[in-house]
């Protein structure tokens, strides 16, 4: 018999994480709600067209593809094998594949609004709490499935948008106790303008791929690359400036003038900047020119949300301008901006800060001993009262031991005892006891509501 196991680069999650997690949904969600985004869900997969080509060279590689119905089928098997060797062939093939799972919530969300844009009100404003799925090497922070959380918004080209999203970012971090996140932003406009200065727009993928990588791989490494890719030591060496832009948020600004100021896409992308940096002044943001987002649908402002330096984790976040999105689906001059929180990274950052809050991990709030059929009959009544009331409760399953009873409650971290026996039921009180402190107290059941309220 096999042993059970799931696969690589997937988790089940007990109660405790569970908890945990829905507390970090339940805050973007309410800051999301606040700032009047309304939530939607997508299907798991999507058309196989639908995703690729959308994410560049190195995302379309980690895109999970779903086997056509029937493959095994011996009316299909002809077609199969001619599948398989399309796909050696590096090519794609409807008669092998033509789902797939979906990477992310953006081309979906955009692949949406283009069906239903004769439907929605623009701006339309929305976020999505959902599972995606990359074929990715497993490591720390980084699986195979993981919960996505995303808000966009399209139909306006307003910077305010950049503006709004900047400050969920910073509302939500707060709350969820990340004082010393950093929020990075840069623009692909800037990146573009500095494709231009190098060559010309055909090098933009080039360029951005290998600046992706900086922080990994350090800047002799990326300039390495940047030669691989056909670049000339000149171009190189401009790029080399580029990266080496340093100092506070307004020096950087003054530098990155001087470099592409002359340039009108790089003007376009530092005024922009300028203004979000300015209307957003106290939510961390930190200008990085050498923020780049190897996404091919990026086309404005870009951000990229980090933990606090002292935990060792890549992106929490990011997102950014698309204007051309929904355009790739034949429903151009949709302007989009959006931003996605890591929420599995954030849950990591959360456990290893110790910043969950000690109520989080709370289920039942008090066990009600059996203590006999007669007895238990009497303290269901007691306990569904409590119930339609919002506290938490159950009654142990049968009638056994008391000890194995408060076993049973130390282990699932429930903090009161409830003992209703034949004198308790007599006298009209119950005896409750914290588990956590070990006090005892005898309470009324009139006013067992109020004691567990209090």
């Amino acid at each position: 018999m096999a042993k059970p196991s799931i696969p690589q680069g997937t988790r089940d999650f007990s109660a405790d994480v569970v908890r945990k997690r829905n507390y970090i949904l339940s805050t973007l969600r309410n800051i999301f709600e606040l700032y009047g985004f309304e939530p939607l869900e997508t299907p798991a997969m999507e058309n196989l067209d639908t995703l690729m080509g959308k994410y560049g060279e190195e995302g379309d590689k980690l895109i999970f593809k779903i086997l056509n119905n029937g493959i095994n089928d011996p009316k299909n098997i002809d077609k199969s094998k001619a599948g398989f060797e399309k796909v050696l062939e590096g090519k794609s093939s409807s008669d092998l594949t033509e789902r797939a799972l979906k990477y992310d919530l953006t081309i979906p969300f955009a692949r949406h609004v283009a069906m239903n844009h004769g439907k929605l009100t623009f701006p339309y404003r929305r976020y999505q709490i959902q599972p995606v799925w990359r074929a990715d090497r497993p490591q720390k922070g980084r699986y195979r499935e993981f919960t996505q959380c995303d808000a966009d918004v399209v139909g306006s080209t307003h910077l305010i948008n950049e503006v709004e999203l900047s400050n969920i970012y910073h509302e939500a971090f707060i709350k969820l106790g990340l004082r010393d996140y950093e929020l990075k932003i840069n623009s692909r406009k800037i990146l573009a303008a500095l494709a231009t200065l190098c060559g010309g727009a055909a090098k933009l993928i080039d360029i951005t791929i290998a600046i992706d990588k900086l922080d990994k791989i350090g800047v002799e490494k990326v300039k390495e690359e940047l030669l691989q890719r056909e670049l000339s030591e000149k171009q190189v060496a401009i790029i080399e400036t580029y990266l080496l832009i340093t100092g506070s948020n307004e020096e950087k600004l003054l530098q990155i003038k001087e470099l592409l100021g002359h340039i009108e896409e790089g003007k376009k992308g530092i005024d922009e900047i300028a203004h979000v940096y300015k209307m957003a002044k106290n939510t961390h943001l930190q200008i990085d020119f050498t923020l780049a987002r190897g996404l091919n649908y990026y086309t404005g402002i870009i951000f990229e949300a980090k933990a606090p330096p002292d935990v060792k984790m890549g992106s929490i976040g990011g997102g950014g301008r698309y204007d051309d999105l929904t355009g790739l689906f034949d429903v151009p001059g949709i302007a989009g901006v959006g931003i996605s929180f890591g929420v599995d990274r954030i849950y990591d950052v959360l456990e290893e800060l110790q910043l969950f809050p000690t109520g989080v991990q709370q289920g039942t709030k008090a066990l009600f001993f059996n203590m006999g059929e007669a007895e238990s009959f009497f303290a269901f009544t007691i306990m569904q009262q409590l119930r339609s009331k919002g506290i938490c409760c159950e009654m142990y399953h049968e009638f056994t031991k008391i000890n194995k009873q408060f076993s049973y409650a130390e282990k699932k971290k429930i903090q009161y005892a409830v003992i209703i026996g034949s004198k308790e039921i007599e006298k009209n009180y119950c005896l409750v006891k914290n588990l956590t402190t070990g006090l005892q107290e005898v309470v009324v059941f009139e006013k067992l509501f109020d004691f567990f309220n209090k």
